[in-house]
């Protein structure tokens, strides 16, 4: 039986696939824009696969902090008067006293989410929360794309299809998690993105705990089994001699400031290459000084009482991994030595990362419309536009996947607010109202004016 296809007008002036704070921070940028101009208004909407807003959920554990600044929200870096920021928050929560006498930059984890719920649920209405983007179609009218039908399927009723127009699409559909190649999850194996909802599953307490990798996620696990399980051993394994400081120096730190995008964006390919090799210890696969503190602490104490439970096994690489009903096997060897041994643990976490997610893989046949370089990476512009065929007059912009055009900061927090103001702007500055020439192919009515 053929799915059941619904049409959901009005036509949008941007469509967003993902919600997640990228996307949560576009609306409140539009929100503020309309606003500020009352009579040429966006009308914004968004899709997202969960059903129910979430950031990172599997790591919002109890000690955690964020690792930037609350003033690096969701909008206090474009419009510090915004009410959307973080400190509107607290002061709508009743805890804006208490914070500033905190002394701290850097919010709980738990609680910066919450910050991200309260305003989400301020554009619960422009959400289809629960729904998969399938595919995208180019619509043609005069030899010319004008708008974009997005198609997507509810995961509650999977034989419908809901088509929904707009003249501009903004893709953050976010990052993957990876675990090493050819391995699954399974109820004792498990990637870091899910930690706390397994843990909540376990059918008893652990006798043994491994944690593969070497940055900030896996030290916090490492430290948190130690914490939550005191009777238990604690493995953590990686092929640095140590964990990696993050480098968070006020000089440093400056590669994340709005102004360091224009810069990598202009410089050539070659001195992009040198940034990211200068200063991928910013982000990546790197630990807060402090938790490497505390780990190293604990396993000092450990010593003098000469009870260790918490092993550091540094250059150490996982040669094989053996689930079993009640427990993973792991063949571990010794870098230096070449040594290998064999680990029985009730779970393994492996803190491995993410990748990017094909920004343009939800495109379908519309992908074609966009440009690549010669090595297969997206052309995209400064603002975050992505650069289409010229019969393309709708726009495709992009919140994360671009980091060889944009830098470091292309999908982390640090930049959301500022990016997604510019991302209206582009936006505002090629719709109906203030372009001539796209006034006269105007559709406001819906679909009954339109046909692909």
């Amino acid at each position: 039986m053929q799915p059941k296809t619904t049409y959901s007008g009005p036509v949008f002036d941007i469509l967003g696939v993902g919600f997640g704070p990228s996307n949560l921070a576009l609306a409140v940028a539009v929100d503020e824009h309309n606003a500020a101009t009352p009579d040429s208004p966006l009308r914004a909407g968004f899709i997202e696969r969960k059903q129910a807003f979430g950031w990172h959920k599997g790591m919002l554990l109890d000690e955690a902090t964020m690792q930037v600044s609350f003033l690096k929200d969701l909008a206090t870096m474009r419009n510090p008067q915004s009410r959307y920021t973080f400190l509107m928050y607290l002061h709508q929560r009743g805890r804006l006293v208490q914070f500033i006498n905190h002394k701290t930059l850097f919010p709980l984890r738990i609680e910066f989410h919450d910050y991200l719920e309260w305003v989400a649920a301020q554009f619960e209405e422009l959400v289809r929360y629960g729904a998969e983007v399938v595919e995208v179609r180019p619509v043609e009218e005069g030899g010319r794309i004008v708008f974009l039908d997005v198609v997507s399927r509810d995961g509650d009723d999977p034989d419908t299809v809901i088509v929904q127009r707009t003249r501009n699409l903004v893709i953050a559909s976010g990052i993957v998690p990876t675990l090493p190649l050819g391995l699954e999850g399974t109820e004792r194996l498990w990637h870091s993105s899910e930690f706390l909802n397994r843990l909540a599953a376990l059918p008893s307490d652990p006798s043994v705990c491994t944690v593969i990798g070497a940055g900030q996620s896996a030290a916090e696990i490492a430290g948190h089994l130690h914490d939550r399980f005191p009777r238990a051993d604690v493995h953590a394994v990686f092929s640095r001699y140590g964990y990696s400081p993050a480098d968070d120096s006020p000089f440093a730190n400056r590669v994340f400031d709005p102004e360091a995008v224009d810069e990598f964006f202009s410089a050539p390919p070659h001195v992009q290459q040198k940034f990211f090799h200068y200063h991928a210890n910013t982000n990546y696969s790197v630990v807060d000084p402090e938790v490497i503190d505390d780990l190293f602490g604990r396993v000092y104490r450990e010593s003098v009482r000469g009870v260790p439970r918490l092993h550091i096994r540094h250059m150490t690489e996982v040669k094989q991994v053996v689930s079993e009903p009640d427990r993973v096997r792991l063949r571990l060897e010794h870098l230096p030595t070449g040594e290998e041994t064999d680990l029985d643990t009730d779970l393994v976490v492996f803190a491995t990362g993410y990748r990017p997610m094909d920004p343009l893989a939800v495109l379908g046949p519309a992908a074609s419309l966009c440009k690549r370089d010669s090595s297969g990476l997206l052309h995209v512009q400064r603002d975050h536009q992505v650069v289409t065929e010229g019969s393309v007059e709708c726009g495709i912009y992009l919140q994360g996947g671009t980091e060889h055009t944009h830098g470091l900061s292309s999908s982390l927090l640090s930049t959301t607010a500022v990016r997604a103001g510019e991302i209206v702007l582009s936006v505002a500055g090629r719709s109906p109202d203030t372009d001539p020439e796209l006034t006269e192919r105007r559709m406001s009515k819906g679909f009954s004016d339109v046909r692909s």
